[in-house]
């Protein structure tokens, strides 16, 4: 590993994300993975579904 990426990765591990952030962050993660297995996902689709769970 290179110095730049060993700094970068100690600077990453200090972090605190917001709600928001967290979130947005779980939706992409949700999508970058179901889009993996089906090409028809969309971000539309993984947003609307989680909408519907915050209720």
């Amino acid at each position: 590993m290179t110095e730049k990426l060993a700094a970068l990765m100690e600077r990453a591990r200090h972090i605190v994300m917001s709600g928001p952030q967290q979130e947005e962050q779980r939706r992409s993660f949700a999508y970058g993975n179901t889009k993996i297995e089906n090409d028809l996902i969309t971000r539309k689709m993984v947003d609307e579904r989680a909408e519907a769970l915050k209720r």
